[in-house]
């Protein structure tokens, strides 16, 4: 099988954050980065697949800065054999010109299966996935808990509200990875040494402006000091009352 798995790097959720100076982008200073956590599940499918397959090739490819050459090495050195670097000097809020110029890349790579992540962790939009299927005019499921493939087409399950949804596709697809699907591998040793020497071409690319702009980034209102209003079942009416009187929520 010939897999396409595009990945995105992303900061640490454990990193404390800061807004640069403009007030529209984070401050990348002592910035800690890594491979986003949903892409993880999509780059170890893609290696199950191929390892079932007995042959094939993983191919990575990633939109981003110079800097997320080192997050495509991760991928290499959990088993992916090349990566691509569409290297831009900022990510687009846009997440359709993401996508335009992903969908670019693969069109002619001859895929049959091409994976996401759900979800990037740092903007939370599901976006770029589908509207990659939509421009290379492949089926997509999206948030894919369980995967069979067989004989060109494919059955996948979806955690819905209540329920599993259970979706037929014929290949090639796009499909986008939930937690859950699998279990990601930590790259070895070997993988580490055997990624420094594996093929990852850099090309530089120009986005379009996009129809989104970011106006401003603001951090979350600091939360309120916490109130002790005594101990044991006498501080249960001063505790009815300051949630009827002050905090309004009875």
């Amino acid at each position: 099988m010939r897999i396409a798995c595009c990945i995105k790097r992303v900061p640490d959720s454990e990193t404390r954050v800061k807004i640069g100076s403009d007030g529209k982008s984070l401050d990348e200073a002592g910035v800690k980065f890594i491979l986003n956590p949903y892409d993880e599940f999509a780059v170890e499918e893609a290696l199950q697949r191929k390892e079932k397959a007995g042959a094939g090739e993983v191919t990575i490819i990633s939109l981003g800065p110079a800097a997320a050459q080192e997050t495509i090495r991760t991928a290499l050195a959990m088993g992916a054999d090349k990566g691509v670097l569409l290297q831009t000097d900022k990510i687009p809020a846009d997440g359709f010109v993401t996508a335009q110029a992903l969908a670019a890349e693969l069109k002619d790579g001859g895929w049959d299966l091409i994976l996401f992540g759900k979800m990037a962790i740092d903007d939370y939009n599901h976006q770029v996935g589908p509207m990659v299927a939509e421009l290379l005019g492949l089926p997509c499921v999206t948030a894919v808990a369980h995967l069979e493939i067989e004989g060109g087409r494919g059955v996948a399950e979806r955690e819905i509200e209540g329920g599993i949804e259970v979706v037929e596709f014929p290949l090639p697809a796009v499909l986008t990875a939930d937690k859950g699907l699998n279990e990601p591998r930590y790259p070895a040793l070997k993988g580490i040494m055997a990624a420094k020497k594996k093929p990852l071409e850099v090309k530089v690319v120009q986005l379009g402006a996009g129809s989104i702009e970011v106006l401003a980034m603001t951090p979350p209102p600091e939360r309120k000091e916490g109130k002790i209003v005594g101990e044991g079942p006498g501080a249960v009416p001063e505790l009815v009352r300051l949630l009827r009187e002050e905090a309004k929520v009875l």
